[in-house]
């Protein structure tokens, strides 16, 4: 299978009343990602960070609704790993904070198969607010994932914005790029569409772009959501001139649905207009790239 379609989700933080609301609310989700066709389901950064609406005596605090979220996620990945069994899909789950040891957490997204297998990548580079007011540590390593649809990386928000993190992933095969964001502003939104459009311009690939939207005044960590759903591709032949495959709304709830063809991307990277991906190591330092762990979800 090299074209299918993918479903970018512009998720919407909400207070939630409990855990069977939570559970209903991604399963309608997942669901109607499914019934669009959609054979990759992609969540955005911290959108689990609703799940601290759950425990009122921490929601309002930035450590408490880390903590209350992070021992909430072995509960989650059994629902997601559940769903995408069920619905034959693989799934993005939205990122969150994972206490890896006493007293230090990380931004971890996860990637479920319809196989019961799944990985995860942490954030790798962390943004001012993460790092000096919500105490949230970089994580690791890089890693790209081969599995049924092709090889998929992932760049949590901030790190689509480095370009030797996507340029490591693209020299270990990387087709697909997915890239879950969380920002509070336009020029937030705006600095990862760009990043994300230009690591598929450089690695001539799709990348993902799946945001949080909506406001949540409760929660000190994501009270503020903007940004639009997107595919981007490198603008050559087969793809738009824009190369915007799909853009969804702005700030509006919804699945984003698109179809990609791997075979393109195999295309432009042997025979394009040009050949970025190719000619990169002719730039100086080119070769300093990070390594990269291949995860197989076949």
């Amino acid at each position: 299978m090299t074209a299918f379609t993918i479903a970018a989700a512009q998720y919407p933080i909400e207070e939630l009343a409990d855990w069977a609301a939570f559970e209903a609310k991604l399963t309608r989700w997942v669901e109607a990602a499914a019934k669009g066709g959609a054979k990759l389901a992609v969540f955005p950064e911290y959108g689990a960070m609703e799940l601290a609406s759950l425990d009122p005596a921490t929601m309002g605090d930035l450590a408490g609704s880390l903590a209350s979220v992070s021992a909430l996620l072995p509960q989650v990945d059994a629902l997601h790993a559940r769903l995408a069994a069920q619905h034959g899909l693989h799934i993005l789950a939205a990122s969150a904070p994972c206490e890896v040891e006493q007293g230090r957490s990380v931004n971890r997204a996860r990637l479920f198969a319809p196989n019961g297998r799944a990985g995860v990548q942490d954030k790798l580079i962390m943004t001012r607010f993460e790092r000096e007011e919500w105490g949230v540590s970089a994580g690791g390593p890089l890693r790209l994932f081969d599995t049924a649809l092709g090889r998929i990386g992932i760049n949590i928000c901030y790190d689509s914005e480095f370009p030797l993190l996507a340029r490591a992933q693209v020299e270990a095969g990387m087709e697909l790029l997915l890239v879950p964001s969380c920002t509070e502003a336009l020029h937030g939104y705006w600095r990862v569409r760009l990043g994300a459009h230009a690591r598929a311009l450089e690695g001539q690939c799709y990348a993902i772009h799946s945001p949080t939207v909506g406001q949540a005044e409760w929660s000190p960590a994501v009270d503020s959501n903007r940004g639009a759903a997107a595919v981007y591709g490198p603008p050559d032949r087969g793809f738009p001139d824009s190369g915007v495959v799909a853009l969804g709304e702005l700030d509006q709830p919804q699945w984003l649905f698109a179809e990609v063809d791997l075979a393109r991307v195999a295309a432009l990277r042997a025979d394009g207009g040009v050949l970025n991906a190719r000619h990169w190591a002719e730039q100086p330092g080119a070769d300093n790239l990070p390594p990269v762990e291949l995860v197989d979800l076949r």
